[in-house]
């Protein structure tokens, strides 16, 4: 298998993996994301569509460092939102998930989800502090990959 095949194969998985246990930890377990979390999922499905135009288009090498580079970027959102959390800095003011809906009702029973306060952890570390360090190396691997030629 290639490095380019590698790249495109862990781009797919890295991404994949994350927004799955994104999605399993929210309607799986009612861990309901934040706005800076829902910045996180963004660039995953940038990156994933990036790795999949990567079979189609030319030049494949730069659409999976593209994916690569989205996936870095949700990296460096989730280690900025791991710093709100940890309270190392300010996070943007007001940030919390918007009730959706029209019914008085349904705006009230929504969960408000604050930026600042970690809903869950393990071994100290955050889901935006386990997303900046996979996503952070699992994206300078894909890079790295793509780039590699014998």
């Amino acid at each position: 298998m290639t490095g380019l095949q590698q790249s495109r194969l862990l781009a797919l998985a890295v991404s994949g993996g994350l927004l799955g246990g994104a999605y399993v930890s929210q309607y799986g377990f009612g861990l309901f994301p934040c706005e800076m979390c829902w910045w996180q999922r963004y660039p995953h499905f940038a990156a994933l569509a990036f790795a999949l135009v990567s079979f189609l288009a030319t030049p494949q090498r730069v659409w999976v460092a593209l994916a690569g580079l989205a996936i870095v970027t949700s990296g460096l959102i989730g280690g900025f939102h791991a710093g709100v959390e940890y309270g190392w800095w300010e996070g943007i003011t007001g940030c919390s998930t918007m009730p959706s809906g029209t019914d008085v009702m349904d705006i009230s029973a929504a969960p408000l989800v604050r930026c600042d306060v970690a809903p869950w952890t393990l071994f100290g570390i955050s889901l935006a502090g386990f997303n900046f360090l996979i996503s952070c190396v699992g994206g300078a691997a894909v890079v790295a990959l793509a780039a590699y030629r014998k």
